[in-house]
């Protein structure tokens, strides 16, 4: 059995033969494409600098900061009786209320770790 057309015999049927020469078009376009890309010199991205304990500690502390921040400004405006709808005020609040609460953990184990090593006998 033989497939002469798609969708029908009639003259308008895109034929196998086309279809493959269609195909054929395309790969040597991507090929010719890929050589290209590969031709032209990518910049090279600086690595991501390490960063330090003390560092990150600050970057979350600026973020909870800012969401502490952020919270007043929208329950002041609430207060106001500004346009602010209240689901957004009190999410903003929880937020910045889970943050305070895991920085307040964090500052917890970190006293706590260092009590433990200043007590270890030298």
């Amino acid at each position: 059995m033989s497939v002469n057309g798609i969708g029908g015999s009639g003259s308008g049927a895109m034929s196998v033969d086309r279809i493959m020469a269609m195909r054929a078009q395309i790969l040597e376009k991507n090929q010719a494409l890929s050589r290209a890309n590969q031709e032209v010199a990518v910049p090279a991205t600086e690595p991501p600098k390490p960063t330090g304990f003390s560092s990150t500690l600050e970057d979350m502390l600026g973020q909870v900061n800012q969401a502490q921040s952020q919270a007043g400004k929208l329950s002041a405006a609430y207060e106001r009786g500004e346009t602010v709808d209240i689901a957004k005020v009190m999410l903003a609040r929880q937020q910045a209320s889970v943050g305070f609460e895991a920085t307040l953990q964090v500052r917890n184990k970190l006293l706590s770790a260092y009590k433990d090593i200043m007590s270890m006998p030298v």
